[in-house]
């Protein structure tokens, strides 16, 4: 119980201090680092839920830019084509866009592969929806939807005016830190517990009555609707879709993001997303430095920080501890006492 506390406190004050810096942030830095640190915050959500699959009920998957294509263009299509439509409306069909990807292919994957071979058809599965992209005119085709517009939120009494990048931004913050304290909250619930349970045990898991496939399709089905939530708020602040993030190194990214900073550690994924876009913003003078910069970084990290950088550190911290507590002087008068 004890470790728990301290975990949730550590958990709680990690959130914190991330909000704040982000809050703060565009006080200090130029349109175009508020760009990126948006960009970062959705793309830490998104490394969030992979990483759910991933350390949840332990399925690897290559295909999580179908989701974020797929909730991307369904909100592009709401913006362009239903205009009417309010903006709830539109990130509620984008993240039900991904979810139903993920329920018609988990469905058909969950029951014919498992393992590597998962692994392969969501890489499959998600260049087939790239493929379709590209060759549908609704769609854009290659030139993808441009010109998307940011909302004005109409709450009857008064209004919400998005259409600003600034305030697009805090919209951002905003929503990704909800569903990341939902995907937190969950999972810490008996039902997170019982899927982390199928990563450890499946067969004894399953032994005491869990239905395991219904928990992993329904994992999948979380993780492909939250990634899509990422991709319908993503757009508008882009103000483009494009067939590029539907391509298969986009599903690479919530990988990288996991491996970096720790797939152990509910922010791992947070902490890797943040590396990540520094080292982009940092490399950018020189194409393809980038992918060598953080190729580097990655084998480094697998090889001497197995657990990430986040569980490195705290593998420091925690072993300080052991190390102060150790070495602490026994008081004069509990000396005197034990003579």
């Amino acid at each position: 119980m004890i470790d728990y506390r301290r975990r949730m406190r550590a958990n709680l004050a990690i959130a914190v201090i991330g909000l704040v810096l982000f809050a703060v942030f565009p006080l200090v830095a130029n349109s175009g680092l508020v760009f990126l640190a948006g960009l970062v915050a959705v793309n830490i959500v998104f490394g969030l839920s992979w990483n759910l699959l991933f350390s949840g009920v332990g399925l690897l998957s290559f295909g999580h830019a179908m989701f974020f294509a797929g909730g991307a263009y369904a909100m592009a299509v709401v913006s362009l084509r239903l205009p009417d439509l309010p903006f709830a409306g539109g990130l509620l069909l984008g993240a039900m866009t991904g979810g139903i990807i993920a329920l018609v292919f988990g469905y058909i994957a969950l029951r014919r592969a498992s393992g590597v071979y998962f692994a392969v058809l969501t890489l499959a599965f998600s260049e087939l929806v790239h493929i379709v992209i590209t060759k549908t005119t609704f769609l854009g085709r290659n030139d993808g939807l441009v010109g998307i517009p940011r909302p004005v939120i109409n709450l009857g009494v008064a209004s919400i005016d998005l259409t600003s990048a600034l305030a697009y931004y805090y919209f951002i913050i905003v929503a990704m830190a909800v569903v990341a304290f939902a995907l937190w909250s969950f999972q810490n619930s008996p039902a997170g517990r019982l899927i982390q349970a199928i990563r450890q045990d499946p067969v004894r898991t399953a032994f005491l009555g869990t239905d395991v496939r219904s928990w992993q399709l329904t994992a999948f089905v979380l993780s492909g609707t939250i990634a899509a939530f990422c991709g319908a708020v993503m757009v508008p602040f882009a103000q483009i879709a494009s067939p590029e993030i539907a391509y298969w190194t986009v599903s690479t990214e919530p990988i990288l993001f996991t491996l970096l900073g720790g797939a152990g550690h509910f922010w791992g994924p947070a902490v890797g997303a943040i590396l990540f876009g520094a080292i982009d913003y940092a490399t950018r003078a020189l194409y393809g430095l980038s992918e060598i910069t953080v190729g580097m970084l990655l084998l480094g990290v697998v090889l001497l920080m197995p657990g990430g950088l986040l569980g490195f550190l705290l593998s420091r911290r925690t072993a300080a501890r052991r190390l102060t507590g150790s070495g602490k002087r026994v008081p004069m008068a509990n000396a005197e006492k034990a003579t």
